[in-house]
This record gives structure tokens, sequence and C-alpha cells, in this order.
């Protein structure tokens, strides 16, 4: 299944230890997976007190001309930071992207420069960041668009799990977007196909251009165990959400629980020795045919059955 990406990982989301790499260190365009970092330079910008959840955003003419995924943001329309913020993460809003990217630095161009700063920061040495959405460039040049790593986008999503609530935005299934604002809001529906279909799967983002392909980074949590997962370059996002499946269910059928979440020991019963028995006459019986039983245990080495994920 490795011809299915063009880069993947897995890590504990705990120590950011490795778990499962290939290609890893594969540089392409993540697409709409850079509104992670979208996501957390508004949220540093919130923790300077730069900015609030409540802060009111006017949408420029610039903004409703992004194209693509959005929530058609009109021009002079305005909205607080946290309903654009919902729109970023659920709707993956081009639109909501570039205005919040003008209102959490005084334009696009140093917003830009802070995602940049922050890859910086947090290690990520294969990223440049271009863009707060991830379209690509009109030119469509390779060289002009966002580029980083799975092994980059798990660090950022790491960050992003430790240093704010981005799990509040990014489980959302399904959200209306402009409530108490517009006459008629837009019903927004998350991207990421696993949310509410896969055990524990709560985040975090998915994008797509022809450049880039199909990407995702993902995260899940069971028996207190957390998990990051990061595909890019898939064919096709059936694919791409067939092969995240494998590689979560593989990894956790690997990890052991939480310490915290782990059943006690049962404690070891030794059995008491057996009295000696006199010796019994030989007992003659007849084998019964097994495969005439249909109740019948299966054999130690029949080959458990097979779990199958439908995804749309």
């Amino acid at each position: 299944m490795a011809d299915v990406y063009k880069g993947a990982i897995v890590v504990d989301a705990a120590d950011g230890s490795v778990l499962f790499a290939d290609k890893s260190d594969f540089k392409g365009p993540p697409a709409s997976v850079t509104k992670l970092m979208t996501f957390l330079v508004v949220q540093d910008a919130i923790k300077a007190g730069e900015i609030s959840l409540d802060t009111r955003v006017t949408v420029s003419a610039e903004d409703s001309r992004m194209g693509g995924t959005q929530v058609w943001l009109a021009h002079n329309e305005v909205f607080t930071v946290q309903e654009l913020l919902y729109a970023l993460m659920i709707q993956s809003a081009n639109d909501a992207a570039h205005a919040l990217s003008h209102t959490a630095a005084t334009d696009r161009t140093a917003f830009v420069a802070r995602m940049n700063e922050r890859a910086l920061q947090l290690g990520m040495l294969d990223t440049i960041w271009r863009t707060p959405h991830g379209l690509p460039p009109r030119l469509r040049k390779l060289s002009e668009t966002d580029q980083t790593s799975p092994r980059d986008l798990a660090t950022l999503s790491i960050a992003l799990l430790r240093e704010t609530d981005v799990l509040h935005y990014s489980s959302i299934k399904s959200r209306p977007f402009g409530e108490g604002y517009r006459a008629k809001p837009v019903m927004m529906r998350t991207h990421n196909h696993l949310i509410g279909k896969v055990a524990g799967v709560d985040g975090l983002k998915t994008g797509f251009t022809r450049a880039a392909g199909f990407c995702l980074s993902a995260t899940a949590e069971r028996d207190g165990r957390r998990i990051v997962a990061v595909l890019m370059g898939c064919p096709t996002s059936q694919e791409r959400d067939i092969r995240m499946v494998e590689l979560i269910e593989q990894t956790f059928a690997t990890l052991n629980p939480s310490p915290i979440s782990r059943a006690p020991v049962k404690p070891t019963i030794s059995p008491a020795p057996m009295a000696r028995l006199p010796n019994l006459p030989e007992l003659q019986f007849t084998p019964i045919d097994l495969t005439l039983d249909p109740e019948a245990p299966l054999a130690t080495d029949t080959e458990p059955p097979t779990v199958v994920f439908e995804l749309p």
C-alpha cells in the first residue's frame, strides 16, 4: 500500500516518538492542511492579547474573492474571530483563512512571516509557508506553493494538541456558519470522513489540490494513548482514508494502553498439587468429525475474521 501516498508518518502525541515512517521527509505542498499553522498563529495572537475570540472582523474585498472552498464571505460583512475559526477548521474556508490573516497581523504578508517564524521555532526545517490557506499560486508553479513534509506536519499537529484547543474545532462534524449574522447561515460539514466513523478520531485537517494530492493530518485517542498520523500525496480521498484507517488500527494494535487506563494485573494463582490417582483402565473412544458440527470451535491456526471499514 506504500504507493498510495508520497509520504507518511505516525507518532506518539505524548513524546513525539516515531511509531511508523515511510518517506516521512518527502517535501511537497500540503494544500489546506496549511490551515493548521494558520490556526496556531491566530491562537498565538489571542494568547498575546493582540486579539480575542470576540474581536470583530470586517471582510475585505480580497477576502471575498478567494475562491475554492469557502463560506462565501461578502465584502464588509462582520464576523467574530471565533466564527471564522469554525469556518477555517470545519469548512476549510479559504476566505475565512484570509480574513483571519489580516486580523491577527497587520496584513497577509506579516501573517505569513509569523507562520514561518513559528515553523522555525518548532524545528520544522522542511517547511516554508507562502499563504494562510494553502491555495496554489495563479501561475501554478510548484516552487511557489507552500511546502512541508509529513514529519513537519506531525510536529505542528503535536504543538496544536499541546498548546491550543484545536480539538474543540476539528472534532465537529457539522455546524451552521453565520447564525445570528446572516439571514441564511451556511451549513458547514467537515471533510475529515473518519470523524464519527473510526474510534477515537477527533481531528485534525484534510487538504487537496492537484499538485498536493489528497493529504490528511489525523489524530486519535484510545485507552489513554493519543497518536498523530500524517499522509501526503494520495491519489484519491478514498485511498487516503482507507490507508489512514489501516495506519491507525495497526498502530493501536501494537501500543500498550496508558498506565492510567491500563486494567490492573490479575494476581498469579498457583494450582494446588494434584493427588496421585490410582491406575485406571484404558478407555476406548471413537474420534468425532468436527467438520460436521457447526458450533465446533475453530482450529488455533484459523485466520481471524477481517474487519472491513467502509468509508464514503
